[in-house]
């Protein structure tokens, strides 16, 4: 079967670490024997520069008609001046609305072979494993009205009974499938919106008698994630509330360059690093392609039912960094330090190898 990915590169490292998820995908394809078609868009600031929007008409079409989506990073220094609706971080945000990307997936899990690269003591990390489901197209980042003048400024965080729904509804089946345990984060103490959003989580609940729900105010959960990682297993909570703690969750693991991300909606899929576009880093060949390869993975698992390919390639990635491999932004002494390049071609090789020791021929899609 062929299936049609639409690559959304964008800027800064995007590109580089794009091209590292890509050779593994198709690597994986391979063996698996499924075909893949590829079409490469502008997006972000690259967009702006070439058409004067960082995200055009086309660009979108080429999304709505593919299976999945692979994004890199947007945005940078030379693009911070533009008004917020040519910003390449607009596009995200469109891109999201436009293909109902309502739940973001995010996992955070310590790789064992990296608890020293935290800057959290080891005995504190050590099998930390949660995952952040963040509320995507709602809240504040889109609430109407928004604007600023000289005097003030102001935004809009507003949430409506199905959106929060819909969210929880994910959140509770992953948390059926995982320990049983979701935690709720918001601010209900302070915010109206908040109060919905506990009173819908609560009722949402209801009919997962298996989960154990508890709340928690999001400036407690920040400082919990960093206390004790391990006491999280599903944590579900709003779009803004999500950006800041799943950017906290990225760094208890040693860096962002090695978180992935899953973007969810009701018929489209889209899969990114979480980390920024890093342009001072942008073409030195020193990029972290973890993130973006193990994005790949969550595309295998989400959008292809490819479970088997998801795990032997997160299996792959710990075996390379078993091996002493690093990029720079998680190298500790005594590590060997490669470029994104090398690494990329050792999380490959290490994929032959744990397919051939599981005689992965006999197993079907």
């Amino acid at each position: 079967m062929t299936k049609k990915i639409t690559l959304l590169p964008g800027d800064g490292i995007g590109p580089e670490v794009i091209e590292s998820a890509v050779n593994v995908i198709k690597h994986v394809a391979e063996k698996f024997g499924i075909q893949f078609e590829f079409e490469t868009r502008l997006i972000g600031g690259i967009s702006y520069d070439t058409y004067g929007t960082p995200l055009t008409d086309e660009t979108l079409q080429t999304c709505y008609d593919s299976d999945a989506v692979l994004l890199g990073a947007v945005g940078g220094y030379k693009w911070e001046e533009l008004p917020h609706h040519l910003k390449p971080e607009a596009a995200l945000l469109k891109l999201r609305k436009s293909l109902g990307l309502f739940a973001n997936i995010r996992p955070a899990k310590i790789y064992s072979s990296l608890v020293d690269s935290s800057s959290l003591k080891k005995e504190v990390i050590n099998g930390t494993d949660f995952v952040v489901f963040r509320e995507l197209t709602g809240g504040i980042y889109f609430g109407e009205p928004r604007g600023y003048d000289n005097d003030k400024g102001w935004n809009t965080m507003i949430y409506t009974r199905p959106e929060i729904e819909r969210i929880a509804k994910l959140a509770f089946e992953t948390a059926q499938r995982r320990k049983g345990t979701l935690t709720s984060v918001d601010k209900a103490n302070v915010l109206e919106v908040s109060q919905l959003w506990r009173k819908v989580v609560a009722e949402t609940a209801k009919n997962y008698p298996d989960v154990e729900l508890s709340n928690m105010y999001v400036d407690n959960a920040a400082m919990q994630i960093v206390k004790d990682p391990k006491q999280f297993d599903v944590i579900l909570t709003s779009n803004l509330f999500g950006d800041i703690l799943s950017d906290i969750s990225g760094m208890i693991t040693g860096s962002l360059g090695m978180l992935p991300s899953a973007s969810l909606g009701t018929r489209y899929s889209l899969y990114e690093p979480v980390h920024g576009s890093a342009p001072d880093i942008a073409g030195k060949g020193i990029a972290n392609p973890i993130a973006a390869i193990a994005s790949a993975a969550m595309m295998f698992e989400h959008s292809f039912e490819m479970g088997k390919a998801s795990e032997l390639i997160i299996e792959s990635i710990e075996k390379a960094l078993k091996q002493g491999l690093r990029t720079s932004d998680i190298a500790q002494k005594g590590d060997k330090v490669v470029t994104t390049q090398d690494l990329t071609k050792a999380i490959i090789g290490n994929f032959d190898l744990i397919y051939n020791e599981q005689a992965l021929g006999v197993f079907t899609l």
